[in-house]
């Protein structure tokens, strides 16, 4: 089987395990049917997710120009509390930011690799959790937009972890914590202005990776230096794939990168 296009985000669907799919624009692959097999990996071309062109990714699967332009690439992405749309402020095109901030916000814990705190549009609950590679999250507060979610994570990252070690992510080298413990040594910490949407009665989701093999060290796979790879697929967790020799692939990490995938 040969598939061919430019790399997204796998979209992901909620199971025992996570079931995986890449979708390029005239077809899709279900990654979990690939485990065991060999992937060959060419690296093509760039396509820039927003013009389309063939010009180097800057981030996010943009081009330089692209990123500093679009209102999908706005500073408020990474760091919600700069969100101004609640206040009517425009950052690149008011009309977009407030479609994306003023809707339901989720901040949570998350273990993956330690226990951490993170923002999340609730509509992206669990697909946010799956992504981070957690085998375990809660939600603390569920709030009405994004910079009360983007303060309060602000407020808690004083007392808990805000990144993931992916390399321990990606060996498994995890201890399971008891997040609603987590929850409540934590909310007092919350601001003032958000702590009328604290969640008191919930419980941690548990999230299972199809995974056949672990790598007791990882090694990751970089298109631009290497741009033709093939090994045999023992996992995907996160948005990472895992292969037999320890190679990781970071897909979200290369988004805009133009591939042909070859299934043997």
């Amino acid at each position: 089987m040969q598939y061919e296009g430019v790399l997204r985000k796998m979209q992901t669907e909620i199971g025992n395990p996570i079931q995986y799919y890449m979708v390029f624009e005239n077809d899709f692959l279900n990654v979990n049917q690939v485990l065991d097999k060999e992937l060959e990996i060419k690296f093509i071309k760039y396509q820039c997710l927003n013009c389309g062109r063939d010009r180097p990714i800057y981030r996010q699967g943009f081009c330089k120009t692209c990123f500093f332009e679009i209102p999908s690439a706005g500073d408020w992405i990474m760091r919600p509390e700069l969100s101004t749309a609640h206040l009517d402020k425009e950052d690149r095109d008011l009309e977009y930011e407030k479609k994306a901030q003023l809707q339901p916000h989720i901040v949570y814990l998350a273990n993956s690799s330690n226990i951490k705190v993170g923002v999340t549009r609730k509509a992206q609950v669990p697909t946010r959790w799956i992504d981070q590679g957690a085998h375990e999250a809660i939600e603390i507060v569920e709030v009405p937009n994004r910079y009360l979610a983007g303060i309060t994570e602000v407020a808690l990252k004083d007392h808990i972890g805000d990144k993931t070690n992916w390399r321990k992510m990606l060996t498994n080298t995890v201890e399971d914590e008891n997040l609603v413990e987590w929850r409540n040594k934590l909310k007092q910490y919350i601001p003032t202005e958000a702590q009328a949407y604290f969640i008191e009665d919930n419980s941690e989701t548990n999230l299972e990776f199809p995974v056949l093999k672990y790598p007791e060290k990882v090694k990751s796979l970089n298109l631009s230096k290497t741009p033709n790879y093939k090994g045999v697929l023992k996992g995907i967790k996160g948005q990472y794939f895992i292969f037999e020799d320890n190679t990781v692939f970071n897909v979200r990490g290369n988004e805009g990168y133009y591939v042909s995938l070859q299934i043997r």
